[in-house]
Parts: structure tokens; sequence; C-alpha cells
């Protein structure tokens, strides 16, 4: 069963990779169920006409509309009755943050990916930084506003003293940069939109400094890590349409950086998939700073998988092609 879609705000990257990871799947012999679990115990009947008008993304009304209980109602169906593996591909809260996991679980299905627990630790940005921390991985500095702390311009001017002009808002459980404000001159102003905007994700919200640099990433697979990607986003901010739309964003692999640096990125990358607990597949996500210091912004558990995204690009550089990675992790999830 290939999971996608789900009920998060990441619901249409969702849409795209459970469609490159069925037809690689179909090609590869599979037989596969096309599962997307907002549609309940109708999902087979629904997922299918999804994938044939990939166009048919929900509005938020329409997404706002689906009910978690649906989540409950899908793994607990028929569906699940003859399933070996499912693949998970549900992106963001209820796929990513282990709560899919525990219902897969409970059914006695093996899955994909990370556990209950490793998924709720790296969903989590609070607490994947701090562990981050304690495993010696560096991290930009942080501070954290919660949902009924006082955001004005008193607060705000504390924020930029201990953090200078250049910030990065975020929210805590959120992902494809859903959210997220980059502030490049300190304006108060924009920091207290960008608060309240990320408020409106998450009940906390992270507030890190900027490292001015270059944007890579690193993929593990297994307890292997693949080589790095280098990120060149043409609007020099990796966001939402530089992420998902054609010709946006450049993007090299192996890095055309020093092989010391990418060696210690890499190693970094493993250390973080391991102090979390992590299974499967990761991608870290790194800015690699003037003096070529590489400071970790997060960790996917279940990061963008078409054909064309980061962690497929770091495979193929090593000469796995996309139909081969998805037979490679499918084989890490039956060994669990």
């Amino acid at each position: 069963a290939v999971l996608f879609g789900g009920i998060s705000t990441e619901r249409n990257v969702s849409i795209s990779s459970g469609k490159a990871v069925i037809e690689a799947l179909r090609g590869s012999g599979h037989d596969v169920v096309a599962v997307d679990p907002a549609f309940g115990a109708e999902s087979i009947e629904r997922s299918e006409a999804i994938l044939s008008d990939i166009s048919a993304y929900p509005t938020k009304e329409e997404l706002a509309a689906f009910s978690p209980k649906n989540m409950i109602e899908c793994v607990n169906s028929n569906i699940f009755n003859d399933i070996d593996v499912a693949f998970n591909l549900l992106h963001g809260q209820y796929g990513e943050d282990g709560r899919i996991q525990a219902l897969l679980e409970m059914r006695g299905i093996k899955y994909t990916g990370s556990g209950v627990k490793a998924s709720a630790l790296a969903m989590d940005k609070l607490s994947s930084k701090m562990l981050m921390s304690a495993a010696g991985v560096l991290t930009p500095e942080w501070a954290v506003v919660r949902k009924g702390d006082t955001v004005d311009y008193d607060s705000v001017k504390a924020l930029r003293k201990n953090f200078g002009s250049d910030l990065c808002i975020k929210p805590n459980d959120q992902g494809s940069t859903i959210g997220i404000s980059v502030i490049r001159d300190g304006n108060l102003d924009d920091m207290e939109h960008g608060i309240k905007e990320a408020l409106k994700y998450s009940d906390i919200v992270i507030i890190e400094r900027f490292i001015e640099g270059r944007e890579i990433t690193a993929t593990v697979i297994g307890d292997e890590a693949y080589p790095i990607v280098e990120i060149i986003p043409d609007s020099g901010f990796y966001g939402y349409e530089e992420k998902y739309v054609k010709g946006h964003t450049e993007y090299v692999c192996p890095a055309e950086i020093d092989e010391g640096i990418s060696e210690f990125t890499q190693n970094m990358a493993l250390a973080l998939h391991d102090v979390i607990g992590c299974q499967g597949f990761t991608r870290s996500d790194f800015r690699l700073d003037d003096e070529g210091q590489p400071f970790c912004l997060e960790i996917n558990t279940i990061p963008g998988f078409t054909s064309t995204s980061l962690v497929p690009k770091s495979a193929k550089a090593v000469g796995i092609e996309f139909d081969e990675l998805c037979n490679i992790i499918i084989e890490l999830a039956l060994k669990k």
C-alpha cells in the first residue's frame, strides 16, 4: 500500500510523491494499492481518481473538512487485510509525526521510514534542535515563542538584540517552508508579522539566527550517508515555489564543496539520524557558512519523493535509479 495525500497542509506535495512511487513500484512488478487515508474506508475507490487527475488538489476549505478520524477508519478497514508493507509518503501532520505510524503498528503492518518516537521527535523542531545540540551537531542559535506569549515591539526588539538583524522564523511542526519568514534587515514590523504568521500553523514558533551561506542537504539511507546536494534557488530563498515549481532552482550533486566538509556534513547527518532513532531514510538540511561550517536546520523523516526530489538525486549520484531506490526502502522496512 502506498500512503499519500493525507490531511496536512503538505497534502499536495504528498500526492506528487505518491504518484511517482506508485508508478515506479508498478513498473517494478509490485502489486500496489493506492491509499489516500483522507477518505477513510473509501480510500481505495477515491485514491486512483486523484492520481489520474493530479491537478485536482483540494481547496483550503476542503482540506479543513477532512477529519483525523478518517485516518483511523482507513487503517482499520479491509484495505489493509492483505498488505505486506506500507510505503508511507504522508508528509506533515498525521503522516510524518508518529500518528499514522502508531496506527500501522497497532494494525501489525510494516511500514517504510522511522518509527513512532523518532517520527514525533524529528517533526518537532524544538525537540530535534535540542537533540542536535546534545549530539554535537551544530544548529543555529534559537529562541521560542509560544501561543499566548506577548508579541509586541519590546519582545521582538529583545529577539533582534540577541540574534541580530538576520533571522528565520518558522512554525515548530510544519514542512515545505509553510509559514516560514526570513528577516534580513531586522525590521520590527516584519518580525512581529512573521511570528504571528507562524503561530497560525503551530502553537510553538522557532526564531533562529539566519546563517548566511550555501544551502546543502545530506541523505541517509539505511546506515549510509549519500552524496551532498547543493540547492541554488534563483530567489536566494528555498521557499515553497522554489521547491515545487520547475525552473526556479538549480541542484548540484555531488555538491562542489571541499571533500572534508562534505564528509563532515555526512557524519553529522548520520549522527542526527542515529540520536533521534530514525530508520529507513532521512534527509537533513544544512546552511554552509562562509568559513565552511555546516549548521543543521532540521531533519526530515519523510522528505519529498518524486524522481526529481533531493533524496533520489543523491541516490542517483551513486548510480541508484528511482525504481531501485523505492525497492531498497521497501527492503529496509521488511527487515525491521
